[in-house]
């Protein structure tokens, strides 16, 4: 029997091949960053594991739309994985969104603790019920976020008035004001042109993302806030992912899983390599940030979710500590 996956439909047909499945990997970044690398990782190990039964085609540069379109693609059951963040996520289940809160990890690495913990697991399924997603992977290290802008910035005082880009996310709203910016919601591909025109005086994104998207070059100023340690991932309509060939859904969750540990090294190791890169565009980075400073000022962001399970952040904290 050949399985055929096109616009979100299942079509049979009577022959003894192995199940043939179409797919579409959607992100907004661009071929230039850390995150299309991982993908042609992630699509490789699924070659690898389960050969030609698996056809997976990238499309990056938001090629598909943007991250709530291609969402909501996904939620109607077309054959695509999206390129996750636990922020999106939140809009489905609110606990996901603790999981990019600032200043939660001291270390990217221990990220693993929660995710190896019942905690996630229960996050998962509780995706998998209320919105039709299946999570194959959150261990992608995106990098630390840093703030692009025409002013150096140190302190929460240096960022007061500061129109700062963020996506429509209560996560980044909140955590912007407590540093004393003043959050605008853009698109990620039109920052630059934000930032050209003056809509936006700042953005706010890992280092090869500000390199990739150039936007060194309307603003020439990488103050080093690390205020988040963004992990993005996999996700797909979970009814879809369940009508595989077992064999399938082992590939595509360990593949996501790989490419996500492949990420994660290839994002640490290449941070100094693009501060390096961005300094040879004639940017300043300014590294005496007080990041005692902002971690304080944001610690008030953590209340601002009524509807986080009671004593999610001190459970949260707590699997990190141990």
């Amino acid at each position: 029997m050949r399985l055929l996956i096109g616009a979100g439909t299942l079509a049979f047909a009577a022959t003894p091949a192995l199940a043939q499945i179409e797919l579409r990997l959607a992100t907004v970044s661009s071929t230039g960053e850390p995150i299309y690398e991982a993908m042609e990782f992630f699509v490789e190990a699924v070659e690898e594991k389960v050969g030609d039964a698996v056809t997976i085609t990238i499309h990056p540069n938001g090629e598909l739309g943007s991250n709530q379109e291609v969402y909501e693609q996904v939620k109607i059951g077309a054959p695509v994985i999206q390129n996750s963040d636990p922020g999106y996520l939140s809009d489905y289940v609110p606990d996901f969104g603790i999981l990019n809160g600032p200043y939660l990890l001291s270390d990217p690495r221990d990220f693993s603790k929660i995710l190896k913990s019942d905690l996630f697991a229960g996050m998962k399924d509780d995706l998998r019920g209320s919105a039709g997603f299946e999570l194959l992977a959150t261990n992608w290290f995106f990098g630390a976020r840093h703030v692009i802008s025409d002013r150096e910035i140190r302190t929460p005082a240096d960022m007061e008035g500061l129109t700062i880009r963020v996506p429509p996310n209560t996560m980044w709203i909140e955590t912007i004001e407590a540093m004393n910016g003043r959050g605008v919601q853009l698109a990620w591909p039109e920052v630059y042109t934000g930032l050209s025109t003056g809509v936006v005086k700042a953005a706010e994104a890992p280092l090869a993302a500000l390199h990739a998207s150039k936007l060194y070059e309307p603003a020439k100023t990488v103050s080093m806030t690390g205020h988040f340690k963004a992990f993005v991932g996999l996700v797909m309509n979970a009814d879809l992912f369940a009508s595989f060939p077992p064999e399938v859904q082992e590939a595509l969750t360990r593949s996501a899983i790989e490419a996500g540990d492949y990420m994660t090294d290839l994002v640490i190791a290449s941070e100094e390599d693009y501060a390096g890169k961005l300094e040879a565009e004639g940017v300043t980075i300014v590294r005496d940030v007080d990041e005692a400073a902002f971690r304080q000022a944001t610690e008030s962001v953590y209340g601002a979710f009524p509807d986080w399970t009671p004593g999610l952040y001190e459970r949260v904290s707590e699997i990190l500590a141990d």
